[in-house]
């Protein structure tokens, strides 16, 4: 908050105060989050910590349950979900669809296979024995920032927030829109050196590529 007034030439904060920068910062927090989803970052990464438990005929796994299984309270999107017998290990991956098979409803199994994300809730086959699930999902970073002493618990995002701040209350405040383009091509530069550093890390993870066959062409397998 101090250098988003600073680049308004007001490091005495006389009309950037502390009181008048939460509804922007907190707008910036946003386009930061909404950011770093769209483009994978993996500040946003998170597994389920403790693992879910679902027991023999459970079916669904909401947000703020009480008496059936919850999702994280920062959940933003499920990735994947892993399965297993309740304290047994390994986990085994389980499948996303987009619609639970109807074929396979009412048949008695002790597995789930298969998930769907519906109505921002996890869906699945009742399985006729305790398992547990662990889930890899995109997660929310920030709670709405309400005076000078809030926590912002990511790390290089600082420039970013600063020029933000400063662009959205030039233009919202001021109605300065000069000042604003400056500031928010600025911002947009901070991110995405943010950005890259991420990536850079990533660029690092080795994978292994499909080999080229011959006989693969475009459209599928020559048979």
């Amino acid at each position: 908050m101090d250098a988003a007034a600073a680049l308004l030439n007001d490091s005495a904060k006389v009309t950037y105060g502390y009181t008048v920068q939460p509804p922007y910062l907190n707008m910036a927090l946003k386009e930061l989050q909404e950011y770093y989803e769209l483009h994978e970052i993996s500040v946003t990464d998170a597994v389920s910590a403790p693992v879910i438990q679902m027991d023999a005929g459970q079916t669904e796994i909401t947000y703020g349950a009480t008496t059936s299984p919850a999702l994280p309270n920062d959940l933003i999107e499920p990735l994947q979900l892993w399965e297993r017998a309740r304290n047994t290990d390994p986990f085994i991956p389980m499948t996303k669809k987009n619609f639970l098979p109807h074929n396979l409803e009412g048949i008695a199994s002790n597995q789930f296979i298969y998930w769907v994300w519906q109505s921002q809730k996890i869906v699945v086959l009742a399985a006729n024995q305790n398992n547990d699930i662990k889930m890899d999902y995109t997660r929310n970073l920030f709670q709405p920032v309400v005076n000078e002493s809030s926590g912002i618990n990511v790390v290089n995002a600082a420039t970013f927030l600063e020029y933000r701040t400063a662009g959205l209350m030039a233009e919202f405040i001021e109605r300065n829109q000069p000042s604003a383009d400056k500031l928010n091509a600025y911002s947009q530069l901070a991110i995405d050196r943010a950005a890259g550093i991420d990536i850079k890390g990533k660029q690092r993870i080795m994978t292994r590529r499909r080999p080229f066959r011959g006989s693969y062409i475009r459209g599928g397998w020559v048979t």
